[in-house]
């Protein structure tokens, strides 16, 4: 089993940066695949970033491709995003995903977080 534990969501203005945090334990990481999704009110929950187990790549939404960068720590059994250029269609509840599988957009994913909220003001 593995726990995963966002952090570091909150409100800030539009074109401000935000940086989140996912703490995993019960096992590590080091193999799975990690993601970044989000969820506003109303809406389906949707793919943001992924990345290896190796970290050699990541994948992104179109929406968000060159303001999210997703980055892992192994050996801290961490995994961020980094959030710059926020735009008000970003705020959502962002939830951290882990799976022992290749990364995939979908949500097939075997372990959630509790989701962190990120609000974005204009």
């Amino acid at each position: 089993q593995v726990q995963l534990v966002e952090s570091g969501g909150g409100l800030v203005q539009a074109g401000g940066s935000l940086g989140l945090s996912c703490a995993a334990s019960g096992r590590t990481i080091s193999t799975y695949a990690m993601a970044w999704f989000r969820q506003a009110p109303g809406q389906e929950r949707e793919f943001v970033a992924g990345i290896r187990w190796s970290a050699v790549s990541a994948q992104y939404a179109d929406s968000v491709k060159g303001r999210f960068t997703i980055y892992r720590d192994n050996a801290k059994n961490m995994v961020y995003l980094q959030m710059n250029t926020l735009k008000p269609e970003d705020t959502a509840v962002y939830y951290c995903a882990a799976r022992d599988r290749p990364v995939t957009t979908t949500l097939a994913y075997d372990y959630w977080g509790q989701g962190t909220q990120v609000t974005v003001s204009s």
